[in-house]
């Protein structure tokens, strides 16, 4: 299975003024969204455009997860959704949807919905998480707390609905000590899946308004310090989750700095299995025999 991402012209509640403006401090999504998608475009098109491109990339896809992941795939009615998402469930190739939103977009009905959903196709709502500290959140302009995030996981995995959850390693104030403490709390979460990414910052942003006055409060690692960090989470980490993201990539051309040069995820990959196999260690060693 293969994702294919779609822009489905969604915003966000802390861009439009219902909570906020700007959005997330950090937030660019061109950064990591395909050529081919884009908003102005109708889902279908973008879903041949994506299954085109990587019928030459990745040969051995024999079906499709349409990935909803632009912004807030859920902050709109839900008659509006059901449009929306209509041209990915009724295509052949596309086998489950993945939905990528916040915490404080998924009111019951909507869950309703991808729960009826899900008993028919494979369905995932991801939800962005980044920080379990409250203080952070704010300072990032999420606009919710880490609660929120909670309540919607219940939630979500009430309806036994696939549950991912994103968080961001680098956000300023926090640092690896914390990191390595806040796996406690994670580890609790009712999650199926996971992804990390160390923080980028990225040209444009408010964030790199914040970290060109003062680079004092963001903690930067280098290739190898996130290799042997990132490991050394894993082992702490549920063994139930599943890891779908050990770090972040987006074009250099994005970045204000860039610390890891032109290297790829796949070649990022490689060294953080390097990095278990030389330690004989594995995701939940320690949390198993802790």
């Amino acid at each position: 299975m293969q994702k294919l991402t779609i822009d489905a012209g969604f915003t966000c509640p802390n861009r439009d003024g219902f909570i906020g403006l700007h959005g997330c401090t950090y937030c660019d999504n061109q950064a990591f969204n395909p050529s081919y998608c884009m908003p102005k475009k109708s889902v279908l098109q973008q879903l041949e455009e994506g299954i085109e491109f990587h019928k030459n990339r990745y040969r051995r896809a024999e079906g499709y997860l349409a990935y909803f992941q632009a912004y807030s795939n859920t902050y709109a009615s839900i008659e509006k959704l059901k449009g929306i998402y209509q041209s990915a469930i009724e295509h052949p190739l596309i086998k489950g949807i993945v939905i990528g939103t916040r915490p404080d977009c998924l009111e019951d009905e909507k869950l309703d919905f991808f729960a009826e959903l899900a008993q028919k196709m494979f369905v995932s709502i991801e939800i962005g998480i980044e920080s379990i500290h409250d203080e952070t959140l704010h300072r990032i302009n999420r606009g919710h707390d880490f609660q929120c995030a909670v309540d919607a996981l219940q939630r979500i995995s009430a309806r036994n609905i696939h549950a991912g959850a994103h968080f961001i390693f680098g956000l300023p104030e926090e640092n690896p000590e914390m990191w390595l403490k806040d796996v406690e709390i994670i580890n609790k979460l009712p999650l199926n899946s996971i992804k990390f990414h160390q923080l980028q910052i990225i040209k444009g942003t408010q964030m790199e308004k914040e970290y060109l006055a003062n680079s004092k409060p963001f903690f930067a690692f280098t290739m190898d310090s996130y290799i042997e960090f990132i490991v050394d989470f894993a082992e702490r980490l549920n063994p139930n989750f599943a890891i779908e993201r050990f770090a972040g990539e987006v074009p250099p051309r994005f970045l204000t700095v860039n610390h890891w040069g032109t290297i790829r995820y796949d070649i990022v990959l490689q060294k953080i299995i390097k990095e278990l196999k030389k330690r004989d260690t594995w995701q939940g060693m320690r949390y198993l025999y802790s």
